[in-house]
């Protein structure tokens, strides 16, 4: 993955987003609801797709909220879903239920 990507949490938009440069290839729509934050939709550019954006995102939205602690991640959006099911090393960071 080039190094010349830019990991962004753009709280006003409830988003992640992935860029380079100037150009947003992929998002990670989220919601805050107490501890949980819900991954509702993940996005990448059509024009990027088939890279592993949507992937790099999602790993650093993840880490993201690991660092902050205190709150868990409730994947409502299939790809982050699927993703966790590929992590399962990151399985301590989803709500419950």
């Amino acid at each position: 993955m080039p190094d010349d990507l830019t990991f962004t949490d753009v709280p006003e938009s409830s988003r992640y987003e992935l860029r380079r440069g100037d150009e947003i290839v992929s998002v990670l729509d989220y919601r805050v609801h107490g501890d949980t934050v819900a991954f509702t939709r993940a996005f990448t550019n059509p024009v990027h797709r088939g890279r592993g954006y949507a992937s790099v995102v999602t790993e650093r939205a993840v880490d993201a909220i690991a660092a902050r602690g205190g709150q868990k991640v409730l994947p409502v959006c299939w790809y982050v879903a699927d993703w966790f099911d590929d992590h399962p090393g990151r399985a301590e960071l989803l709500a419950a239920g």
